[in-house]
């Protein structure tokens, strides 16, 4: 159906105006998100060295640090601490037990000391505020009997698990027990018997238990469950070095909780003792898709920007209808010039869209005719070169057979040697069968480089056809005494049976002619991944080296005395080759230790 250009101006108008709208909405809701997010990140980790700046100034002091962290809260709404080299919040001191080991005595180098146990990474700080009867927590009290497991480092014991004797009231640092099952996994099934388990269990009274009570400075970092979590897993990473790389600029990570964003910052900073402590702050981007939302509540006041873009629109698109006859021109043009690179890609349904199709299709149907014209004048061209290269090679060859039987009939016209009579008709009778070798040899290899013949293939078993060949050619073997020596891989191979035939028996009648008497032949076949290696070698022999590239030419002869001794029209091996190359396969010829190798390739049946 026609569709008129004044409608498909006012559709495209509209697209246009569709497609606008589009783009803003990505713009404000994607790139504005961006843009948004990376500001802020940006402001907090200015805000972050200014806080470890002022943290470096008071370092020691704890009150003053927690204040420290309470004010960049509140400006930033961004949560802050700071750790220490163990991952341990650094300026509490207000969640804690101390517990006097008493259990085991034996290799417990803490025994009869008195440790501390934080509890703020093994206990909700709610079960402490809300003080509910009941909880294992009510049970903490001094001269209570506690078991602790701790994961043992070079450093010191780091406490993860704690429980009340007698009773099923334990409190568990998740992240590192679970890293310590891990491990016992390990070890469990590893084949390095050295390895030695790092986790400890102690056991001792309580002497002192410490609890927050919700009026402390360090008591809001504790109320942020998600905030203590990620404290504990970067912890269990420190300790474990499960860290991609050490820690020594500022790292900013993302990850979600609940389908909010969050981006997680650990900045490491040096003491003058050189140990490294953490400021490890998380900050929420849900402001941002908050303010993205409330952005896309505005889009009704964008009318005004969108008439101004249909104006735009319908100027545009005044020139974009121009252009297709641009185009059309320039094309014309070139196919005036015989130039037929390029086609109108214009597809509409009207009438630009017609003579555009029209004048694609002459230019389609003008490149065809030439094309075909061009390859009718080269196959020409290669038939009147092989016609000429024929003639040339037959009346070269011919000289020979022809200067032989004239010269016999010379001999009996004159009525010499009229008892030698039979013998000049019998070496007549082989000049012409060589001549009506050589002319067929001639002919058949005058149509396989024509270019026009098509090789037909099958499928067959190459080694069958190699035996077929030998037993052809046994009388010849045992006419010179040669010892033939077959490995035949068992292999079908995808090619004219025919036409490989006669290479092999190319091949093979080559090699009878050219080994000396008593020596050997050698015929492979190996199979590789996707093709068959055919070889014959002869032994006793060799081509020069400057002369392998030439034994496959027509009537190439390396020594023209030897050749003419040995009979054959020097077309065999040119015809093998055009066989092989017919098939697309890869062939040669090369000097051994002791002889000479030809081989050729055919692709196996999949």
């Amino acid at each position: 159906m026609r569709t008129s250009i004044v409608a498909k101006l006012f559709t495209l108008t509209t697209l246009l105006c569709l497609f606008i709208l589009a783009a803003i909405y990505i713009g404000q809701t994607i790139f504005f998100k961006q843009y948004y997010a990376n500001r802020k990140v940006n402001e907090i980790h200015a805000n972050i060295q200014a806080f470890k700046k002022s943290y470096q100034e008071e370092e020691g002091n704890v009150l003053a640090i927690q204040k420290l962290e309470q004010d960049f809260y509140r400006q930033n709404n961004t949560w802050i601490t700071t750790l220490d080299s163990q991952g341990n919040l650094k300026n509490v001191n207000d969640f804690y037990l101390e517990v006097k080991i008493d259990s085991p005595k034996v290799n417990n180098e803490s025994y009869g000391k008195t440790i501390s146990v934080p509890l703020y990474n093994m206990m909700n700080i709610n079960e402490v505020l809300n003080n509910t009867p009941g909880q294992g927590k009510s049970m903490l009290a001094p001269k209570a009997r506690v078991s602790i497991n701790e994961y043992k480092m070079e450093s010191g014991l780091i406490p993860y698990r704690l429980q009340l004797d007698k009773s099923n009231f334990f409190w568990v640092n998740e992240k590192i027990s679970k890293k310590m099952d891990d491990l016992t996994l390990d070890i469990k099934y590893s084949k390095n018997e050295k390895m030695e388990f790092p986790g400890v269990s102690l056991s001792g009274l309580i002497t002192k238990i410490q609890l927050p009570v919700g009026n402390e400075s360090s008591s809001f970092i504790y109320t942020n469950g998600l905030f203590m979590d990620r404290i504990k897993e970067f912890q269990a990473n420190v300790l474990f070095n499960e860290l991609h790389n050490s820690i020594d600029t500022l790292q900013i990570l993302d990850f979600t909780q609940n389908n909010v964003k969050y981006k997680q910052f650990i900045d490491p900073i040096k003491d003058q003792a050189g140990v490294t402590s953490y400021i490890f702050s998380m900050a929420s981007l849900q402001p941002v898709d908050e303010a993205v939302q409330m952005l896309k509540d505005y889009y009704v006041y964008m009318i005004a920007l969108v008439i101004l873009l249909i104006v735009l629109a319908a100027f545009y698109y005044s020139r974009k209808i121009a252009k297709p006859l641009l185009q059309i021109n320039q094309t014309t043009k070139k196919i005036a010039n015989l130039d037929f690179s390029e086609t109108i890609s214009i597809r509409s349904k009207d009438e630009i869209g017609d003579l555009s199709q029209s004048i694609n299709s002459l230019s389609r149907t003008l490149n065809s005719y030439i094309q075909q014209l061009q390859k009718d004048i080269e196959k020409e061209k290669q038939l009147e070169s092989t016609r000429k290269e024929f003639i040339s090679g037959v009346s070269h060859e011919l000289k020979t057979p022809l200067s032989v039987m004239k010269s016999c009939i010379s001999i009996m016209k004159d009525g010499v040697a009229t008892h030698k009579k039979d013998h000049y008709f019998e070496a007549m009778d082989k000049e012409v069968d060589k001549m009506n070798l050589l002319i067929l040899d001639m002919l058949e290899l005058a149509k396989f480089e024509s270019g026009t013949y098509k090789m037909k293939m099958d499928m067959f078993s190459i080694d069958k056809l190699v035996e077929e060949c030998c037993e052809k050619l046994l009388l010849e073997f045992k006419g010179k005494e040669l010892k033939v020596h077959t490995e035949l891989a068992s292999v079908e191979v995808m090619a004219n049976q025919h036409r490989i035939e006669q290479v092999i028996m190319n091949f093979l009648t080559n090699a009878i002619r050219y080994s000396p008497e008593h020596e050997h032949i050698f015929i492979t076949i190996k199979e590789e991944t996707t093709r068959v290696k055919i070889s014959i070698e002869n032994k006793g022999a060799h081509i020069p080296a400057d002369q392998l590239d030439k034994v496959w030419e027509r009537f190439y002869r390396g020594d023209i005395a030897r050749q003419r001794a040995h009979g054959g029209t020097g077309l065999g091996l040119a015809i093998s080759k055009n066989i092989l190359e017919l098939h697309g396969v890869q062939y040669g010829a090369a000097n051994t230790e002791d002889g000479v190798l030809f081989f050729f390739y055919l692709n196996i049946q999949a």
